[in-house]
């Protein structure tokens, strides 16, 4: 029997199903943070062995995590996996992450920016977002767009030339820390929370020079907050959620909300079940609950979209390899995390539409959900990159 995605039952008759499809097929949709476009199902029993082989070659979990988020593209790349645009095409994401990895090693920086451009340039359907405009174009043509984005800006290193290589490489958006205390910064799951460091600030306004999306996702209260003082453009959260809802580390509070939207950003929420709602089982319902929570606080204009979740991974990968890099990343045993746990109504990149069939259930006009679906983050885009 053939799997269906985005039929999740919110109840909907034929007139809202219908408005659903048209709105999801017509609108310009971003995926802030976007670790698809295709999820476990695409892990074949070949690619399963080649990295249980790996593992068990070179008891290295972190380079075998690393080579199963990349193996369904470099399948891709060589003819052998129709699934990652048609994965892409059936969620009708306009456009979606390419991360790259801002490491204190120059040869691992630019071993990560060479592998995402050349998916630029090995696939004809997907354009570099290096301007709103590029977004744009790829929403009007067919086409898929790629951010390139890096979810930390690492310490120790302390080389602004750094980061303006980054940019001339195609870099639009960095997060400032990744959970744990930085040289830039402090992350949210620390024990204490001090803010932005004299670097994190010089960081924060060369970005706004080169035209950086200045990312909080993970960043701690004191750092999202100094960076929504000391920025001088939009400042983002580009996957997290609202502790008024469920109180999480990962989330932000109302004061914070309140900043990214006084700077003119956006707040992307996320599908990982674990920062939105707790026990085992959470539906998409408690996503569409943060949305409309932000929408409340800091205003329509200021919600997105960044799903992070699910990774593209298959279970045992999830269960023998995620699980143990929570710990080595900066998550406490008390952020409870379960790296196979589901968001019910979007396991696949493929549940996209659930998200627009979910707003529409909840009565949301076609103006906002556009606005929620991608605009919002084109307007910050074209205001700080162009």
């Amino acid at each position: 029997m053939t799997e269906q995605f985005g039929t999740f039952d919110f109840g909907l008759d034929e007139a809202q199903e219908e408005r659903a499809a048209r709105l999801h097929r017509e609108s310009l949709i971003v995926d802030v943070l976007f670790q698809g476009p295709v999820g476990y199902r695409a892990f074949d029993e070949e690619m399963n062995k080649e990295l249980r082989t790996l593992l068990e070659k070179t008891h290295d979990t972190m380079e075998t995590f690393s080579r199963g988020l990349e193996a369904p593209i470099r399948r891709a790349m060589a003819g052998r996996l129709d699934a990652v645009k048609e994965h892409w095409d059936a969620s009708g994401i306009t456009c979606g992450n390419r991360q790259v990895e801002m490491s204190d090693e120059r040869h691992v920086r630019e071993w990560s920016f060479a592998f995402v451009q050349k998916q630029f340039d090995y696939f004809p359907w997907l354009i570099k977002a290096l301007t709103a405009a590029d977004i744009r174009r790829a929403h009007e043509t067919g086409a898929h767009a790629g951010l390139v984005s890096s979810q930390v800006m690492l310490g120790p290193w302390r080389d602004l030339d750094a980061l303006a290589w980054a940019h001339d490489a195609g870099l639009r958006m960095m997060q400032l820390t990744y959970n744990n205390m930085t040289t830039v910064g402090v992350g949210c799951t620390e024990r204490t929370d001090a803010g932005l460091s004299a670097f994190g600030v010089a960081s924060v306004k060369a970005m706004n020079e080169l035209g950086i999306i200045v990312d909080t996702g993970h960043v701690g209260r004191m750092t999202t907050l100094d960076a929504c003082e000391v920025s001088e453009a939009p400042v983002v959260a580009s996957h997290t959620a609202a502790q008024g809802v469920f109180d999480h580390a990962r989330g932000k509070s109302d004061e914070e909300l309140r900043a990214l939207a006084t700077t003119g950003g956006i707040i992307g929420i996320v599908t990982v079940p674990f920062f939105l709602g707790a026990g085992p089982t959470v539906t998409i319902n408690a996503m569409l609950d943060h949305i409309e929570y932000v929408a409340d606080v800091a205003g329509v204009d200021h919600v997105a979209i960044g799903t992070d979740w699910p990774m593209q991974l298959p279970k045992w990968m999830l269960d023998d390899l995620l699980q143990p890099i929570f710990a080595e990343t900066g998550f406490r045993p008390e952020d409870k995390l379960v790296a196979t746990q589901e968001l019910v109504g979007f396991d696949d990149y493929r549940d996209f539409p659930n998200i627009t069939r979910g707003l529409v259930a909840r009565g949301w006009s076609d103006e906002d959900i556009a606005k929620v679906l991608g605009l919002n983050f084109v307007r910050v885009m074209e205001a700080v990159c162009g």
